[in-house]
This record gives C-alpha cells, structure tokens and sequence, in this order.
C-alpha cells in the first residue's frame, strides 16, 4: 500500500490506462507545462512518458477543449480532457451537455461515446468565486453525462479508470485540497465501479451522506460525536450519477436519521435530490426531519476568513445532528 495525494493517483489513473490503451490521450489547458509540472498534480511527467502527441497543451479556451473531445471521440478515440475550474464549465457546457451527453442517446444506443472531462472544484485556496463554485449539480441534472466526485485518493484512481473505459461521457470532478491530502493506495492495478457508494464509516444513530472534500469533514464529526455516545454512518455517493438510492435507503431505514453534507451553496444543490430519493423511498422510517448542511447562497468569496466561513465545518454537521437526535 502506498502514501499518494489524489493527484498523485489520478496521475497513476492516467498512465496506466496511456499504456494500456494507445486510444487514451490527455488534453487541456497546461497539460505538458507549468504548474501542472508539480509533483502533486495530475498531469505531472506525462509529457516526459508520453510525448506531445498524447499530452496535447490547449488555448485557453475551455469551449474549443469540449468540442475537442467530442469530436475525437466520435472518430474513436478515448480523450481525457481538463476544464481546469469547475466553474469554467459554463464555457464548456454547449459541447458537453448538448452534444456529449446526446450523442449515445441520439445513436439508440448503438454507438460508443467515451469521453472524461476533468474538473478542479473546491474552496480553500484562495482562489475567488470565479474558480471555486461548485458545480456537480448542474452537472448531474444532465442527462447522458455520468458524474464522479470522489473523496480519498484510492477511489479517484479506481474510478479514473473506470471511467476512462465507460462508453458514457463522464464528468470527473477533483476537489483541490485533496491533492495534497495523503491516503493508502493499493499498489496493484485496481478498478472501482461507476455508480456504488461506499459506507465509510458504520454507524447506528444518524446517516450522513457525503462526498469529495466533506467526507473528512463527516470524519472529523464523527469523532468528536462517538465520545458522546452518537455513532454516525458515513455513506461516501462518490458517484452523484448513476446515484445508489439503495445503499442511501438501507441506511436511512438503519438509523432513522439523515444530514446530507455538502460544501455547494444550499438552494438546488444536489443534497436536495438525496432528500427527496429518502422522503419517497425512506419516510416512514425517519425519526426526526432531515437536515442538509451546506455552503451558503453566497459566491465563494476570496477573503481567508470569510472563505473558511463559506466552507461547512464539522461544528455545524454536529449541531444539525444534535438537532433532531
């Protein structure tokens, strides 16, 4: 078992299925260059083992990297393609959402349509509202795209590289921090399957659903809570869609109990899909109101203290549990 940061193993993801598959090729905007050339972030070195061929540095136009991406994988081949913030989806979204997500649908099925478009997301760096909305919802109200966040190295790079063979366009999606944030990776080759939730952490009393970056915020609650006698069970979604209502439901109807954590500002975020999917398959066994705690309806600010504001906090996941306890 090895010690990597999440972009270490999405950088693991990516080489191993380069060399296993000469139709996966890399593009995006600094790809081969500058401060992707940091050991930490995903695209590190692959120039160097790759060559410019498949390492394709972009311009700075997210609209021309989607149709890039459509059009190669419509003539075959497997891109991996990086909008480099989250919000910068907008530019890329005419591509991406009326003709990626369409095109299998629009074959009846018969055509494969392989396509992953990397995202960073994610507050906590500074960065300002411009490059660190969170946008999985958007993405998710979409059909035909699949939607990955994950939350721990090891389920980046399994999922990486299932998503990289899915003849579905996926949208994968890194929260920054992680990158730096170290955790076990097997090191022999490995594969998660898109659509599964994990339960992380088991649990009696309370169901808190999670995912990315607020998974170790529900761990840090989690410990504080155990010591006053609350068990919580962490159900990670990693994957927002297909979305595992199953492993959802059997938790809820375990512990009678639901928060629904996420760092997306509040109204029409993808906590309130999680709450109707447990209101119409789970409601006769909540014991209490449901509870979601998230980011406010405000634009990510820049400012560092109003910045660790905006991100929810395990004091605030312990106060909406103690609520209906």
């Amino acid at each position: 078992m090895q010690q990597l940061g999440m972009g270490q193993a999405v950088n693991q993801a990516l080489r191993e299925e380069m060399t296993r598959d000469p139709d996966v090729f890399v593009a995006g905007e600094g790809v081969g260059v500058g401060i992707h050339d940091n050991p930490m972030f995903p695209t590190a070195g692959l120039i160097d083992a790759f060559g410019p061929e498949r390492i394709r540095d972009t311009p700075v136009s997210e609209a021309a990297i989607a149709g890039l991406a459509v059009g190669a994988s419509e003539a075959g081949l497997k891109p991996v393609v990086e909008i480099m913030f989250n919000p910068f989806f907008t530019l890329a979204s005419d591509m991406i959402v009326n003709h990626a997500a369409k095109l299998r649908y629009l074959s009846g099925g018969k055509s494969s349509f392989p396509l992953v478009v990397r995202m960073k997301s994610g507050a906590g760096i500074g960065a300002g509202c411009q490059h660190s909305h969170n946008l999985e919802a958007w993405a998710a109200h979409c059909p035909g795209l699949k939607v990955v966040m994950p939350g721990t190295p090891a389920d980046a790079k399994g999922l990486l590289k299932s998503a990289i063979r899915d003849p579905n366009p996926v949208i994968f999606i890194e929260d920054m921090l992680l990158y730096f944030a170290p955790g076990p990776v097997p090191d022999e080759e490995y594969l998660i399957p898109i659509g599964p939730a994990d339960i992380k952490r088991p649990g009696k009393d309370v169901t808190v659903v999670t995912w990315s970056k607020m998974l170790g915020v529900a761990f840090k609650a989690a410990e504080q809570l155990a010591q006053e006698g609350v068990e919580m069970e962490i159900v990670d979604l990693r994957t927002l869609v297909p979305l595992d209502k199953e492993t959802i439901l059997n938790s809820v109807r375990k512990t009678g109990r639901l928060v629904v954590l996420h760092e997306a500002t509040r109204t029409g975020g993808f906590a309130g899909e999680v709450a109707a999917v447990v209101m119409e398959g789970a409601f006769d066994s909540l014991k209490a109101p449901l509870r979601r705690v998230t980011g406010p309806d405000i634009p990510v600010p820049a400012s560092p203290p109003l910045e660790r504001f905006y991100i929810p906090d395990e004091q605030q996941l312990i106060a909406a549990i103690k609520e209906i306890m």
